[in-house]
C-alpha cells in the first residue's frame, strides 16, 4: 500500500459527507469512479421512485386533480426556495423552470431595463469574454433587442472597462474550462458602483461552494441543476431576482404562468408580484419533481462543508497528480489557491508537453477515452483539457488516489506507444 492510498483512506475515515455516498447510484465496474458531475450529476437513489409515483399515481390516475391535490402549480417556487438556501438566498427569490440559456435572456434584458429606467445611455452590456459559448450567444441577442452594444472582456478586467455606458453584466462565477473561481463580491460591487446591474451565471457553483447571492447583493442569477444539484439531464434551471427588484423586474418573456391572474385569461398582461413573474409557459413536471427529490439529498447538508471537502478532494487530487505523473505530462490550469478555485481540476495534456525525445505527450482527447475505459470518468475540453470535477457528496478520497494513479499509467502508457511508434 502506498503512502497516498493509506492517507486517502485516512481521509475517508473522518469524511463527515461520507454517509451521503449511499444516497447516490454509483454502481459501475469495480473500481469505477465517477469525476464527471460538473457536467452531469449522479442519480440519487430516491428519485426513480418518486417519478414512478408522479407517472402512475399523479399523472395516471388523479390527472388533472394534481395541479392542485399535488401541488403542481406551485413547484416552481417550492423548488426554487429549496434551492434558495445552497446559492445563500433568502425565500421568494428564486422560481424554477426553463433552461439557463432562456434564463439568461429573461436576466440580461431585464437587467437593461433595470439599468434604462434611470437614464437612456445606459447602452452597453459587457460579458465574460471566456463564457461558455451559449451565454455568449445570449448576450449578443440581447444587445441586439435592447439596441445595446456588446463588449466582451475577461472578469479581471470589468473594473476598468465599466462606465456610464453601461447597462449590465453577465459573468460566470467559475469558468467551465479551468475551473476558476472569480471574485462574486468585489465583481458585483463594482458593477453597483457603475450604476450597472450584475447577472451571474452560477452553473459550475451552485451545490459545490458559497455563493452568497443576498450576503453580496447579486441583482440577478442563473443556474442549471444536472451538475452540482443532481437534477438529471436536461433538468429545468432557475431564475433569481432580488427581492427589491422584483417588482421592476420587466421579462422580456412575458407568458400566462407569470401573470397576475393566469386563469382570467385576459388579453392584457399585467405581471404576478414576486419571483413568480420570472416564470413563462407550464412548467415540466416530470422534470421538476424528479429535481425536488434528487434535492432532499441536500437534507442535513451545509453548503460550507461540501466547500471544505471540494477544497480536500481537489488538493489531494493535484498531490496525487504531482506525485505519481511523471513531470512535464501535464499543466494544471485550475488556480492553486482556494479562493480562486471551483470544484474541479484542469488539466492541460497537450503533444507540446512532455519530452520531445520521447515523442511528447498523448493528446487529451484519447487519454480520457482510455481513463473512462479504465473506469476513471472525467470528461475533455477542446483542444487539450481534462476536466475532474468533483461532488464532495458522493466522491471519496479513495476515488481521488485511483484516479490520479489512472491518469499516471495512462499516460505512461501512451507516451511510450507514441515513442515506440517514432
Amino acid at each position: 500500500m502506498s503512502e497516498l492510498t493509506e492517507k486517502a483512506g485516512k481521509l475517508d475515515a473522518v469524511d463527515e459527507l461520507a454517509a451521503k455516498r449511499a444516497e447516490f447510484v454509483l454502481d459501475g465496474p469495480e473500481g469505477a469512479v465517477y469525476l464527471d458531475g460538473n457536467s452531469l450529476g449522479a442519480l440519487p437513489v430516491g428519485v426513480p421512485g418518486r417519478v414512478a409515483d408522479v407517472v402512475a399515481r399523479q399523472w395516471g390516475e388523479l390527472r388533472i386533480r394534481s395541479w392542485t391535490e399535488e401541488g403542481w402549480w406551485t413547484a416552481p417556487e417550492r423548488i426554487g426556495d429549496r434551492i434558495a438556501p445552497l446559492v445563500g438566498a433568502a425565500a421568494g427569490q428564486v422560481v424554477v423552470g426553463d433552461s439557463t440559456s432562456v434564463n439568461v435572456f429573461k436576466a440580461l434584458v431585464g437587467a437593461v431595463r433595470l439599468a434604462r429606467e434611470t437614464g437612456a445611455g445606459r447602452d452597453e452590456i459587457l460579458v465574460d469574454a471566456t463564457t461558455f459559448p451559449t451565454d455568449g450567444y445570449i448576450a449578443g441577442s440581447a444587445a441586439r433587442m435592447t439596441g445595446c452594444t456588446l463588449r466582451p472582456v475577461t472578469p479581471s478586467d470589468v473594473p476598468d472597462a465599466l462606465g456610464e455606458h453601461t447597462a449590465a453584466v453577465l459573468l460566470n462565477h467559475v469558468d467551465y474550462r479551468t475551473g476558476r473561481l472569480h471574485d462574486l463580491p468585489s465583481l458585483t460591487a463594482a458593477v453597483h458602483a457603475a450604476g450597472a446591474y450584475a447577472v451571474w451565471d452560477l452553473c459550475h457553483s451552485a451545490g459545490a461552494l458559497p455563493v452568497g447571492l443576498d450576503a453580496h447583493g447579486v441583482d440577478l442569477a442563473v443556474g442549471c441543476t444536472y451538475k452540482y444539484l443532481n437534477g438529471g439531464p436536461g433538468s429545468p434551471a432557475y431564475l433569481y431576482v432580488r427581492a427589491d427588484l422584483q417588482d421592476r423586474f420587466d421579462s422580456p418573456l412575458p407568458g400566462w404562468n407569470s401573470h397576475a391572474e393566469p386563469f382570467g385569461m385576459r388579453s392584457d398582461y399585467e405581471p404576478a408580484e414576486g419571483a413568480v413573474r420570472g416564470r413563462v409557459g407550464t412548467p415540466d413536471i416530470l422534470s421538476m419533481l424528479a429535481l425536488e427529490a434528487a434535492l432532499e439529498v441536500w437534507d442535513g447538508v451545509t453548503v460550507e462543508a461540501v466547500r471544505a471537502k471540494s477544497l480536500a478532494l481537489t488538493d489531494f487530487f493535484l498531490e496525487c497528480v504531482g506525485e505519481y505523473v511523471p513531470e512535464g505530462r501535464v499543466e494544471c490550469l485550475t488556480p492553486l489557491p482556494h479562493a480562486e478555485r471551483g470544484s474541479q481540476v484542469a488539466l492541460r495534456c497537450s503533444p507540446t508537453l512532455g519530452s520531445a525525445r520521447a515523442g511528447g505527450a498523448p493528446t487529451a482527447g484519447p487519454v480520457m477515452r482510455r481513463l473512462i475505459e479504465r473506469g476513471v470518468v472525467g470528461d475533455f475540453r477542446h483542444p487539450d483539457v481534462l476536466r475532474f470535477g468533483f461532488t464532495p457528496l458522493y466522491v471519496g478520497f479513495a476515488d481521488v488516489e485511483r484516479a490520479a494513479r489512472a491518469l499516471a499509467e495512462e499516460l505512461s502508457e501512451a507516451t511510450a506507444e507514441r515513442s515506440h511508434r517514432v
